[in-house]
């Protein structure tokens, strides 16, 4: 009855939306008569913010058409690879006709991104998708409005999620012999269970995994939406949340959690902040600051634009994630396509590298929820484990914006490139003194630093006396062993270099090694 009478209140809404936005156009034109008042500037920019509240936000597209690289433009074909019931498998395929840059392009990495189905669209990793094409072949799972898919598609579970996923990654690998996987938020924990199933089969399983702001422990430092999950019965959110589609729609009687349900929950998570920048757009209107206000409605046409989730789906996902703790306890069993049940154990990833990433300030999975997926894969080599905290950035900073393009991707990007073609990485390992303690929960926290820096332990060669090398994110890099704690700091700049191999120093960083014996820390070529 809810989503009814929300549909009936946005159909009786829709003509007044329409009336506002016309409005909002001939008090913001000065060529009208309306215009010509003293107050229609104001009056015009009334309108139009009354119009952004009160209309419906559809799908948004991707939109990228060309991407820069190194001062060249490579065009963008955007096409769907794979259509299933409730997800399109989309690729972003690049062209040029400079030789140089195809040449370049041709052996880089290929990476699946498997966006979250948590009520927005696979489009709030625009900015993910475009700063990962400048070097790498970029695939990614665009899941479907559940209001959309008919009930004779069936319905969707969580099962069918890691199914879904161990699909795409057999795809990409077909293509490519191998690939990486990144995974942001809600899908660490199907993409977990999706890895893992395939190491315990002995499938071939992707080079590296990169894990970002995900609930894979939500026992750690709960958040609001955390406690929310936790402390409601699985009856209560069966009751209340679940809705069936209203007949306007092809998913007419489908059972979902509806996308606005999710939209008031984000919404009533900071509601002070999206006050202020809802009349700080009223104010740039008035001021005539077309900038920020079109910066503006780019952040809401995505912000506001959601998705249902498809009932079953949803409830097993409070159930697994965030009441019965499935994973980290060894009790979740996932059904295959053939309705055989299969139990997920990551301690069976032996061949894939492992990336976690963290904000500092992330409201919506709390410090070291993600960090205890390298717990989980007990199997997976030390030197191949690294864990990353990004400084200052919240939930969507680790992902979109300034701090995902300056300070995250930098360590993503190396981290991929040096376990993409295993047979060059070299053999390292870190050597601990007698008096030296285990080490404490390994983190890279980046302070606001111009560059990123990785620091890597080589064995290799045997030296004289110890020195350390901090070098500025070269394709050279091979290795973060996850055992050394490194953090990257704008305090002083370093003065020079003690290996031929790095070709800059950074401007800011010191490195802490947690007791661990002096080893000369190098870059190899």
């Amino acid at each position: 009855m809810l989503y009814q009478l929300y549909e009936t209140q946005r159909s009786l809404m829709e003509p007044f939306t329409d009336l506002a936005l016309a409005a909002a156009k001939v008090y913001g034109n000065p060529l009208s008569l309306a215009g010509q008042n003293p107050f229609a500037q104001r009056i015009s920019a009334s309108y139009d913010l009354m119009h952004r509240l009160g209309k419906d936000y559809e799908k948004p597209e991707f939109g990228l058409r060309t991407i820069d690289v190194d001062g060249v433009d490579i065009a963008i074909h955007e096409r769907v690879e794979i259509d299933k019931p409730f997800c399109e498998l989309r690729r972003f395929k690049r062209f040029s006709d400079d030789p140089a840059t195809l040449q370049k392009t041709k052996d880089q990495p290929a990476v699946l991104i498997v966006a979250p189905l948590s009520g927005h669209y696979a489009t709030l990793l625009r900015d993910t998708v475009k700063t990962m094409l400048r070097d790498h072949k970029v695939y990614i799972t665009d899941w479907k409005n559940a209001r959309l898919v008919p009930l004779s598609e069936g319905v969707f579970r969580l099962d069918d999620y890691v199914n879904y996923v161990q699909e795409f990654i057999r795809h990409v690998q077909n293509l490519y012999g191998n690939c990486h996987v990144m995974s942001v938020c809600q899908p660490t924990v199907p993409v977990l269970a999706a890895v893992s199933v395939m190491a315990s089969r002995g499938e071939k399983t992707p080079l590296s995994m990169t894990m970002m702001g995900g609930p894979i422990d939500a026992r750690k430092s709960p958040t609001a939406v955390n406690n929310l999950a936790m402390n409601k019965s699985h009856s209560w959110f069966e009751h209340n949340v679940i809705y069936r589609v209203p007949a306007s729609f092809p998913g007419a009687g489908r059972r979902v959690y509806p996308g606005f349900l999710q939209h008031s929950g984000f919404v009533a998570m900071n509601p002070s902040n999206h006050a202020n920048s809802h009349y700080d757009y009223f104010q740039d209107l008035i001021k005539g600051d077309s900038s920020s206000a079109e910066s503006h409605r780019k952040f809401y046409d995505e912000y506001n634009a959601v998705l249902d989730m498809d009932a079953e789906y949803y409830l097993e996902t409070i159930r697994v994630v965030f009441q019965d703790f499935c994973l980290v306890n060894g009790t979740w069993d996932v059904k295959n396509t053939k309705g055989q049940p299969e139990r997920v154990r990551p301690q069976d990833i032996k061949n894939t590298a492992l990336l976690s990433v963290e904000g500092e300030l992330d409201d919506i999975s709390g410090s070291g929820q993600t960090h205890a997926v390298h717990g989980l894969c007990s199997s997976v080599p030390e030197s191949q484990k690294v864990h990353f905290e990004a400084e200052g950035a919240g939930h969507y900073g680790i992902f979109s914006g300034r701090r995902w393009r300056e300070h995250v991707y930098p360590v993503v990007k190396e981290f991929i490139l040096s376990h993409h073609n295993k047979s060059e990485v070299h053999s390292e390992t870190v050597v601990e003194s007698p008096k030296a303690r285990p080490a404490a929960k390994p983190a890279v926290r980046a302070s606001k630093p111009k560059t990123a820096a990785l620091v890597v332990v080589n064995t290799t060669k045997d030296v004289a006396a110890p020195a350390v090398v901090v070098a500025s994110v070269p394709v050279t890099a091979k290795v973060v062993p996850s055992t050394a704690l490194v953090k990257v700091s704008p305090m002083k700049a370093a003065k020079k270099s003690t290996t031929k191999s790095v070709p800059a120093p950074v401007k800011s960083a010191r490195v802490a090694t947690n007791k661990v014996a002096s080893k000369r820390l190098t870059v190899k070529k």
